[in-house]
């Protein structure tokens, strides 16, 4: 399996998971959410957001358009400070954003 096919595998797990667990959301966060300047827009947008409105939708967008993927790729470092310790869905998500991760970094293959 490529590794573009293991990447959009593992973004549908990840949106699956967000679905099974009730933090998928209906409602598109305001335009202005999208132009914030840090990382992970973690000024306008929560982590569960960004993950839905941003990451996935951009990978996909990659990955269907065969542009080549990021070199440098890690996200769940973000997610185990952003996460409160006491989240009940915290270890579940980032289990699923490590094994994202290691797909970029060779660990994963």
């Amino acid at each position: 399996m490529t590794l573009h096919l293991r990447v959009r595998q593992q973004l549908e797990l990840l949106e699956a998971l967000l679905r099974e667990r009730q933090l998928w959301q209906t409602t598109v966060p305001q335009a202005s959410a999208f132009e914030s300047t840090q990382p992970f827009c973690m000024d306008t947008l929560e982590p569960f957001e960004w993950l839905q409105w941003v990451l996935i939708p951009r990978m996909h967008a990659l990955l269907d358009s065969g542009q080549p993927l990021p070199q440098a790729f890690a996200v769940a470092p973000y997610y185990e400070m952003a996460l409160d310790a006491a989240h009940p869905h915290r270890e579940i998500v980032l289990l699923h954003l490590q094994q994202l991760d290691a797909l970029f970094t060779g660990d994963g293959n």
